[in-house]
């Protein structure tokens, strides 16, 4: 069997442990995501949660239908195609706006709710944030657009760092736009930011041994589902070069990094969840305005910090939401 038609059989088998198969009865939807089931868990938890404050239970009265990228970006057309096939209701499009185009690519029907770092607008998912129209709408959970205060605050906790570098995707929608952003952000902080690409582990791992041969003083991940995916990867290899990291979930922190900021994921996809069960009850996508996160969280980890020599400056720990000791 050729590795890209074991690939999509595994994309079409992947039934997770949530999922229900088309013997149960009720309402049938798919659910989307560029990454893998496992960084999901906590997220996909809260999806259903969303579902179920609208009436809707996994396995009861409602059949999902989950398929997985596994990072494998260039098969999500075929897993689209698979779940349009389940004749599924919805399409929940999750890990980056990438799985949000291939499912707006495949239909224009079949109601689409997406998470998005990149604006939806500037996607083309939407035609506006208060009025999506067409048959997308979901939540933009701007994780793109918060690299320059991720910057700032990094270089508030290691204000002797004139060198940050940054890892970024450039597969990922939007990642010209974190670049300039960033840089702009570089000059007004007057920081050397070195930008280097990473798409797969190996390039993770090469571009992190090269932070270190530059003498980074400090780094940050860039925001996006591939870097998600493979967040204890990034977080082990930080601490193999002891290097200060700033992540945007705190998962990473949670994990072993040293600080996030960043919206909540299980917020955004609870969200996610009251919208699919709100389509289910006959609302309209074109009609639901995209959802915006009004909360951040800061998040630190002072034993990461102590073990990378960190001192952490008392007044951006008493501005975090959450310290990990």
């Amino acid at each position: 069997m050729k590795r890209r038609e074991f690939f999509n059989f595994v994309g079409a088998a992947a039934v997770w442990p949530f999922a229900a198969h088309a013997q149960q009865r009720g309402r049938i939807i798919g659910f989307l995501s560029s990454v893998s089931p496992g960084p999901a868990t906590r997220p996909v938890a809260a999806f259903q949660e969303g579902l179920q404050e609208e009436g809707f239970v996994s396995g009861q009265n409602l059949a999902i239908e989950y398929r997985w990228a596994e990072g494998y970006t260039d098969r999500l057309p075929d897993l689209v195609a698979a779940l349009l096939q389940q004749k599924v209701e919805i399409i929940v499009a999750t890990g980056g706006g990438t799985s949000a185009l291939a499912a707006k690519a495949a239909t224009s029907s079949v109601p689409i709710i997406f998470s998005s770092a990149t604006d939806p607008v500037r996607l083309g998912l939407v035609s506006s944030l208060n009025r999506p129209g067409g048959n997308s709408t979901g939540v933009y959970v701007m994780t793109n657009a918060l690299e320059a205060k991720r910057l700032g605050l990094l270089s508030e906790l290691i204000s002797s760092a004139s060198t940050i570098g940054v890892l970024v995707n450039p597969d990922t929608p939007g990642a010209e736009s974190q670049r300039l952003e960033l840089q702009s952000a570089a000059t007004a902080l007057k920081r050397n930011v070195p930008i280097l690409p990473a798409r797969d582990e190996r390039e993770i791992e090469i571009a992190m041994a090269n932070f270190a041969r530059l003498r980074t003083n400090a780094l940050l991940i860039a925001a996006d589902p591939f870097f998600f995916a493979h967040r204890e990867l990034l977080v082990a290899l930080a601490a193999r070069f002891a290097i200060p990291t700033m992540y945007e979930f705190r998962e990473y922190v949670v994990g072993g990094g040293l600080i996030s900021y960043g919206i909540s994921l299980v917020d955004a996809y609870r969200q996610i969840g009251r919208y699919t069960g709100r389509i289910l009850k006959g609302e309209k996508a074109a009609d639901l305005p995209v959802m915006q996160p009004t909360t951040f969280e800061l998040v630190i980890n002072l034993k990461t910090a102590k073990a990378l020599g960190v001192a952490v400056p008392p007044t951006l720990l008493a501005r975090a939401d959450e310290v990990i000791e």
